[in-house]
């Protein structure tokens, strides 16, 4: 029987336990916040989190900055101790100012400190649900909300500070929890042995001064949807679906690296709406951010008790130039939408084959 824990103090509870427990016991459950922060010119990207994994007992997090060619990554592992309000894990930690508007991010380390506030611009958006299936088993079950909006504060990278001005720097979160694969590799097993085919997703969350957009796009090899979510955030919090999406990608030649890219919307009215996106400087998540086929680290990985590490990435390295189209890669977005200038996140992974743009196998690129 589990013992109560801080978090049992409050009316907060969804299942008939302490919140010690989480109601699955699938090993892969976590909790986890990502953020991205940048300064508009492309000359600075910031991508961090904070995970928690209860069913392999461990907490982590990880702060990457991305200036030039030079990637900058720290990260931060522990034992998950009781589970409570507090959010911290070696030398870094999230602070809950204001829920869903207001949040603080600290992060002490010699090679790379931050030191960052985030007001969200407009309210939360509450994604529909994200589910993958590996043969039967969900390889991923879970729920996530997003938002848009600035940051203020400092980062330091490698002894340079860097000031961060609200009315240059923007950005995008979400906070996502359920199930998805976390911590040391399982054994194939059929459904990993005979593998999907290909993956291809697309996430664009884009704030503008009136308004903001959430667009999800998930399709199997085929092209059949499995998700697919559109919305317009208001400023007095009125949600607009935007219908289904079509999504027009152009790559650079012999690469998936997207260059441009249109999505073809619907207003709530019936009307069309288009949005121009022009990727800018990217952050590969699976380069020492932790995320899915990352070689040096993964997320709930157990490392033992008050492990910290940090590396430099040199992109121009073909070492690890080589793995950069390999996973999921986050893009800083300028867009346009009826005449308004926005910014945000253009997320894109085309893995394998995907027959709505032609690629045939994990080795055809764009012509």
């Amino acid at each position: 029987m589990s013992a109560p824990v801080p978090l049992d103090e409050y009316p907060i509870h969804q299942t008939p336990l302490s919140l010690a427990r989480v109601a699955s016991s699938d090993r892969n459950f976590y909790d986890r916040s990502y953020f991205n922060a940048h300064d508009r010119d492309g000359g600075t990207l910031l991508v961090t989190g904070l995970g928690v994994y209860p069913n392999l007992g461990v907490i982590d997090a990880y702060a990457a900055v991305r200036r030039g060619e030079t990637q900058r990554v720290v990260r931060f592992s522990d034992a998950l101790a009781e589970r409570g309000l507090e959010q911290r894990v070696g030398g870094y930690r999230v602070e809950v100012l204001e829920p869903l508007r207001r949040l603080r991010i600290v992060c002490e380390h010699d090679d790379l400190g931050l030191d960052l506030t985030w007001t969200g611009s407009f309210r939360p958006i509450q994604e529909q649900p994200h589910l993958i299936l590996a043969g039967s088993r969900p390889i991923i079950d879970a729920s996530r909300f997003a938002q848009v909006g600035s940051w203020e504060g400092t980062i330091c990278v490698d002894g340079t500070d860097i000031a961060v001005d609200p009315e240059v720097w923007t950005g995008t979160r979400d906070r996502s929890w359920g199930i998805r694969p976390v911590g040391e590799t399982e054994p194939a097993g059929r459904a990993n042995a005979e593998g999907a085919g290909g993956f291809w997703w697309l996430y664009v969350p884009l704030r503008f001064e009136d308004f903001a957009i959430v667009v999800i796009v998930q399709e199997n090899p085929d092209g059949f949807r499995t998700l697919n979510d559109a919305t317009r955030i208001w400023p007095d919090g009125r949600i607009e679906q935007l219908g289904w999406p079509r999504v027009h990608i152009e790559y650079r030649s012999g690469t998936r690296i997207p260059i441009g890219a249109r999505l073809e919307l619907t207003a709530a009215d019936g009307k069309p709406l288009e949005v121009r996106v022009t990727p800018r400087t990217f952050m590969a998540l699976h380069i020492g951010c932790g995320y899915g086929g990352d070689p040096d680290w993964g997320h709930g990985q157990w490392k033992g008790p008050g492990w910290s590490s940090s590396s430099t990435y040199d992109l121009t390295d073909p070492a690890v130039a080589g793995r950069i189209p390999w996973g999921v890669i986050d893009h800083v977005a300028r867009a346009e939408c009826d005449g308004a200038e926005g910014w945000g996140l253009f997320e894109h992974a085309s893995l394998g084959r995907h027959d709505p743009t032609g690629f045939a196998d994990w080795t055809a690129v764009a012509p």
